[in-house]
């Protein structure tokens, strides 16, 4: 596994258990991806409860209780869909942190206001907000994989880091 991945989870999971707090992922686009680094971390239970796959939208509405109406009227890759991922996923985990990404890795399925290398990141933190931001990714289907990892434990590790110098 990348290095890089492997070391910010072990920052996350530092920080994380430090405070007590808990964090569920709920990836689409990764397939897993984010909740594989994090559980390559000894200790990791005591900090990490669960992993949402949910690459289908029935998964999406089952496992994290999106709207069908959300996804119809949006997509699964937006702006509004990662709020509610990540919404749903600290509520269904009763976990204080959870970061959600919803994109197109590739090769196909992108269009031109959706081009491949397009995700959506979702956080939401212990005061229960959902935010959201989109990056847009070069290369193959598992560079964009990787390169979404990477960035979804980079944001959650920034965050973490400024609620502790705010406390």
């Amino acid at each position: 596994m990348n290095e890089q991945l492997l070391n910010l989870a072990r920052e996350v999971g530092a920080r994380l258990a430090a405070r007590g707090e808990w964090l569920a992922t709920a990836e689409s686009c990764t397939g897993g991806l984010i909740a594989a680094a994090v559980t390559e971390i000894a200790g990791s239970s005591g900090w990490f409860g669960y992993g949402f796959v949910t690459y289908s939208n029935e998964a999406k509405q089952d496992l994290l209780c999106v709207p069908a109406a959300s996804l119809g009227l949006h997509g699964a890759v937006s702006e509004h869909v990662v709020r509610e991922m990540a919404a749903g996923a600290c509520r269904r985990a009763g976990a204080q942190w959870s970061v959600a990404v919803s994109g197109i890795a590739g090769p196909g399925g992108g269009s031109e206001a959706k081009p491949v290398g397009t995700v959506w990141f979702g956080l939401c933190g212990p005061d229960g907000l959902a935010q959201a931001f989109v990056r847009h990714f070069d290369g193959d289907r598992g560079a964009v994989r990787q390169q979404t990892a990477i960035e979804a434990l980079t944001v959650l590790l920034w965050h973490l880091e400024r609620r502790q110098a705010l406390a």
